[in-house]
């Protein structure tokens, strides 16, 4: 999945010819985004209500299958010269092309616009789309990582349900009571808990536990999981698959990822951003809900913000920034956050009724609105994606192998310093 997104890294090599997908119908602003069905529908029925608002400016939806597409897209558009008006794409990933120079900062359009200021919207996402100081992009939503459980099976099991402070242990804990092997073969039918083995996962338990994942946040140099705070969440986190067996196996996930596992109630919890919501939500068989990532010591998470980013050569800014201003203002962000994908970014939306709704679930949402004074963020360096996708397969061995997880540090620290030394902070 994330080799996918190094082809971004290598865009302006690409030769000037290479043909792109992206056919401009007239004086149209092109905006290319991706997402799940739902996730899709809402884009559509936003630039229904802009045109509605402002027909003088038509928009045209450029949909990506997933993100991978989205930037190997990109990627080929600005290697050609034909890139799309306004992009949405995650913060760990734009940094490839605001170091490129592509981008066009927008702090000085919101500091001007009427119709919102940078006070209005979480500082946490803003600052994620900084580039060397400038606000470069604005940002849609703001999410953390969450666990999601199946509600159904914490009854059956008479298990408490997740409180809003519980801990790394307690989470265990209920992993292994909830992990059923009913004929005793050794392969489990229902697993308690379903998790990424990825950097991304890895980082808020290091932070939680007082480590560091990079020596530097701005301008980060190496790796720092060697540390012995460190070096404990790693183990605490590789212990799920090693020794307790509470999530599912490497061949067991690449036949069935654990999203889908949740989905047919045979996962009784899971690690996710608010992405997941959408596709919960056609559940009927059993109820879930979300709660906090669980604290090693002190409470921490880890941000996932998209945003829109206006690509320089555009001939046509001042349309984009019209539809801008709508798609990040009160109207906009209520009809995207009532797709149940989006925790919006905009403060008075984010409280309100159209992402708080009691009447969907998650009925816990104001969990991810609770949990934004912890969030932090990785480095949004340009080599971030290839940095991803390095440690990947690493942390994966450590998760499913039996090596130790000092082994596995320097590993992960062998692997990226070559990534760090060249990136463009």
């Amino acid at each position: 999945m994330a080799r996918a997104l190094i082809i971004a890294t290598t865009f302006l090599l690409l030769a000037p010819g290479c043909g792109n997908s992206l056919g401009r119908s007239s004086d149209a602003v092109r905006v290319m985004v991706f997402g799940e069905p739902e996730e899709l529908r809402a884009y559509r029925d936003l630039i229904a209500a802009f045109s509605a608002a402002v027909p003088s400016v038509r928009i045209q939806l450029v949909e990506a299958s997933d993100r991978s597409d989205l930037i190997a897209r990109l990627s080929t558009s600005f290697a050609g010269g034909s890139p799309p008006d306004l992009f949405l794409l995650n913060y760990r990933f734009y940094g490839q092309f605001a170091a490129r120079g592509v981008l066009e900062p927008l702090e000085g359009r919101i500091d001007a616009s009427e119709a919102f200021s940078q006070h209005d919207f979480y500082q946490q996402a803003l600052d994620a789309f900084r580039w060397q100081g400038v606000l470069t992009c604005l940002p849609q939503n703001i999410s953390s990582l969450v666990v999601y459980y199946n509600r159904d099976l914490f009854a059956d099991a008479r298990i408490p349900e997740p409180e809003d402070d519980w801990t790394w242990a307690e989470m265990v804990g209920r992993a292994v009571e909830l992990t059923k092997d009913a004929n005793g073969d050794g392969t489990p039918e229902r697993y308690g808990l379903g998790v990424e083995p990825s950097l991304i996962r890895l980082a808020p338990f290091v932070w939680s536990n007082g480590g560091e994942i990079v020596d530097d946040e701005e301008t980060p140099t190496r790796l720092t999981l060697g540390s012995p705070e460190a070096l404990q969440a790693m183990n605490e986190f590789f212990r799920l698959g090693r020794e307790l067996r509470v999530v599912p196996t490497e061949q067991e996930r690449e036949s069935e990822d654990e999203e889908s596992r949740f989905l047919n109630g045979r996962l009784a919890m899971f690690l996710s951003s608010r992405r997941s919501t959408p596709t919960f939500r056609t559940i009927t068989d059993f109820e879930w809900d979300i709660a906090p990532l669980p604290r090693v010591g002190e409470p921490a998470g880890i941000l996932h913000s998209d945003a829109y980013c206006m690509t320089r050569t555009s001939d046509r800014k001042d349309d984009a920034w019209r539809f801008l201003e709508f798609a990040l203002g009160p109207e906009g962000q209520r009809i995207t956050a009532q797709s149940g994908r989006t925790v919006p970014s905009l403060k008075e939306i984010a409280e309100s009724e159209a992402f708080l709704d009691p009447s969907k679930p998650p009925s816990r949402s104001r969990v991810f609105l609770d949990t934004i004074p912890y969030i932090r963020r990785v480095p949004t360096i340009s080599t971030w994606p290839e940095i991803e996708d390095a440690t990947e397969s690493i942390i994966e061995f450590g998760l499913y192998d039996d090596v130790s997880t000092p082994d596995i540090a320097q590993r992960l620290f062998d692997a990226t310093r070559p990534l760090f030394e060249r990136a463009e902070p």
